[in-house]
């Protein structure tokens, strides 16, 4: 009995993981997957594959692509995401306030989802001429700072993949190993810029973390070109000491 018992605990846990590897899967190709394709990228049957999938497509966690591309992500995966969303939110919220508080300027949070950066959450800077972006906004990822800083978080071939994905949607043409040596300098100083590129006349700071479950964010500080320069240090400064408080948070 207690060999029966023990043996569905295994086979219960075994399904959660492969389960756990086929939405990560699907995570990383945001586009849609075949059955066949999942199959070979998280090393197990089709017919394996296919059962799991029908399962999690019964809970809303997988649905089938209106392009026909085959599978993808489901919205209860975006229910479950936005109520860490708001965690997160919460969270930082005061670290957002301070960080304002500190350098006069307008703060940001974003995560990285998919291809861009939505911004989840915003406190204005009290300068009369500030830049602001409004909640569910979408950001590129390679023309801003937080998109950088969280390319700057991937292993080298994913953050080439979306970088290419991205030039190529947009009609970018640009050098990517000068765009990967900027990462590196990201992963070792720890802030990423943005000076004039996303928008002419707004210069911008930021550093990436992941939350509890490993999800990439960013917390930028924009600031208008016209000023950057005068407050740079400051903003540099004040958002180093963000990044420890951050990283302690979601230890």
């Amino acid at each position: 009995m207690v060999d029966n018992v023990e043996k569905k605990e295994k086979g219960g846990i075994q399904v959660i993981e492969r389960a756990a590897s086929i939405l990560r899967a699907l995570k990383e190709n945001q586009n849609g997957m075949s059955l066949g394709q999942i199959a070979r990228r998280v090393d197990l049957p089709r017919s394996t594959v296919q059962r799991i999938t029908s399962a999690l497509a019964a809970e809303n966690m997988v649905i089938s692509d209106v392009g026909g591309h085959g599978l993808r992500l489901g919205p209860e995966l975006t229910s479950l995401a936005g109520s860490n969303q708001y965690n997160v939110v919460e969270h930082c919220r005061l670290l957002l306030t301070e960080l304002t508080q500190k350098t006069g300027e307008t703060a940001d949070l974003s995560v990285m989802r998919g291809m861009g950066m939505v911004f989840l959450d915003q406190v204005p800077g009290t300068h009369r001429l500030t830049t602001i972006s409004h909640v569910g906004e979408v950001f590129p990822l390679t023309t801003t700072a937080n998109g950088k800083a969280c390319l700057s978080q991937l292993e080298e071939a994913d953050a080439r993949r979306l970088i290419n994905a991205e030039w190529k949607r947009t009609g970018m043409a640009g050098e990517i190993s000068a765009l990967l040596n900027e990462l590196d300098n990201v992963r070792t100083d720890g802030l990423a810029y943005d000076i004039n590129e996303h928008s002419t006349g707004v210069s911008a700071v930021g550093f990436a973390f992941r939350d509890w479950g490993g999800e990439l964010h960013a917390i930028s500080v924009p600031v208008p070109s016209t000023r950057f320069e005068e407050i740079r240090s400051t903003v540099e400064r004040s958002l180093l000491q963000t990044s420890k408080s951050v990283r302690q948070q979601f230890a």
